[in-house]
């Protein structure tokens, strides 16, 4: 049995975190993910990252529990899963020419000594102009409505893009590996040396 735990249930995450070659188990949160009245997007995925960590303290208590949240916004908005195609044409046209913010909070939750640590790590993604023709094309080939934006920047999204401005690529996918290394380093987990 691994002493880290993964509190999610995403194959995305999961996928990331094999990158690093430790042993891990996957355990799924128990968190109400309802934003608070006012609250800024930072401030959102930070808290749900660390409820997502805390939450599972109970069942873990001797790991090292790894909390995830991320959220895109576009024009001062968040922007979430479309779930139809109708609002996912509606999610990418106005993304089209925009720039899409992705927050994407992260905790480490120490749950022996009770040591939390904390980041949001935001990425930006500038959209090239887009047809209504690519839009649908891509809907079509991708299929992307379980997708915060609409899109999977691992496969075709690519290709919706101009440039892409962060410190972490592995952070538009879900779960910001640079900041999870020095995380696990200050807690004497180094991937390198494990």
């Amino acid at each position: 049995m691994s002493d880290i735990i993964l509190a999610s249930t995403s194959p995305w995450r999961r996928a990331l975190l094999e990158k690093l070659g430790m042993r891990f188990e996957c355990a799924a949160p128990i968190t109400d993910e309802t934003p608070l009245a006012g609250e800024s997007p930072r401030h959102l995925v930070l808290r749900l990252a660390q409820n997502k960590a805390q939450s599972l303290a109970h069942l873990y208590p001797q790991h090292l529990i790894i909390g995830s949240d991320q959220i895109c916004v576009l024009e001062g908005e968040i922007t979430g899963k479309p779930h139809t195609e109708e609002n996912a044409r509606a999610q990418l046209r106005k993304a089209s020419g925009n720039i899409v913010t992705f927050y994407t909070g992260l905790a480490l939750f120490n749950s022996a000594t009770g040591h939390l640590q904390t980041e949001c790590e935001p990425f930006d993604v500038h959209f090239r102009h887009l047809s209504d023709q690519e839009i649908d094309d891509y809907i079509r080939k991708e299929h992307p409505l379980q997708c915060a934006g609409s899109f999977k920047s691992e496969g075709l999204g690519i290709t919706l893009f101009d440039r892409l401005e962060g410190r972490d690529p592995n952070t538009l996918i879900g779960l910001p590996l640079i900041a999870l290394c020095q995380m696990l380093r200050r807690e004497h987990r180094n991937p390198l040396l494990s």
